[in-house]
């Protein structure tokens, strides 16, 4: 039963991770309906996250390598004073803005227990309000920038959306997309824009909630881990290429009806799982 709950947990993050609909939301009803324990159900989600950024390293390799390639660019013309803000390219840009967004973030994790720990009245709010960004967000026309036209404005609203998103039942990917699509980025630029601010973001969430998971002496099934972890992977580079689908055909409001659908349902599993 636990290689089962393993990847039924897997595959519900490797969609909704990627898909605007909020995976740790999803996760979470999912434990509260099975009763699993906490610190179980902590552990597990660090190991589905990982497993998932894997799948955004595969997904978005050539953009990753590229960047990182950038960077040490960037740091050499830091050291040397050659930095010039008028003259970055594309990759620089995108790199200086990523930055950007992601500082927005640190106070909040500071915090993350706030957000964390509510209840699922709570969490039907923030499905509902997931809906109504992604409806919103899909009424946006005209949207041109491109990775080289990202301004210091452009990454503090993503960034700002994205410490929105720390709540559960907020999509991570959705509201950033969004911020993205708000700003006026083009759709292809919003996705892999938001897909890679997720991986410091996800990454350092993950470290963080591993070394309280496993200070708790849980007993692990290593072979459900596992399975889980490459599961989410696997699953997750499917999300992705639907999310670029479906956001290039205009079908991005098909994720608003059903976070709402998912809102009205957890109002209703708030009442009858006291």
């Amino acid at each position: 039963m636990e290689i089962l709950h393993a990847i039924i947990q897997a595959i519900i993050q490797g969609l909704t991770e990627f898909l605007p609909v909020s995976s740790s939301g999803h996760l979470r009803l999912y434990q509260a309906w099975t009763g699993q324990s906490v610190e179980e159900g902590t552990f597990l989600l660090v190991i589905l996250h990982l497993g998932t950024l894997v799948a955004v390293f595969i997904a978005f390799w050539d953009t990753i390598k590229a960047l990182l390639k950038e960077f040490f660019f960037l740091l050499k013309d830091l050291f040397t004073g050659k930095f010039k803000w008028s003259a970055m390219n594309s990759e620089r840009r995108m790199i200086i803005m990523l930055v950007i967004s992601l500082a927005l973030l640190v106070p909040f994790y500071l915090i993350k227990d706030i957000f964390e720990n509510v209840s699922l009245f709570v969490m039907a709010f923030c499905f509902l309000y997931t809906s109504v960004i992604l409806f919103l967000a899909n009424r946006v026309k005209n949207n041109k920038k491109t990775a080289g036209e990202i301004t210091v404005k452009d990454a503090i609203v993503i960034g700002l959306f994205q410490c929105v998103a720390l709540f559960p039942g907020v999509s991570r990917s959705g509201s950033t997309i969004s911020g993205g699509l708000f700003s006026g980025l083009e759709k292809e630029t919003a996705v892999r824009y938001s897909f890679i601010l997720g991986i410091p973001a996800i990454l350092g969430g993950c470290l963080s909630e591993l070394g309280s998971a496993l200070s708790g002496g849980i007993e692990v099934n290593i072979a459900a881990t596992v399975i889980g972890f490459i599961v989410a992977a696997i699953v997750g580079v499917l999300a992705i290429k639907l999310v670029k689908w479906l956001i290039r055909s205009d079908n991005f409001h098909v994720f608003s009806i059903y976070t709402l659908i998912v809102s009205v349902v957890t109002f209703v599993l708030s009442f009858t799982l006291r």
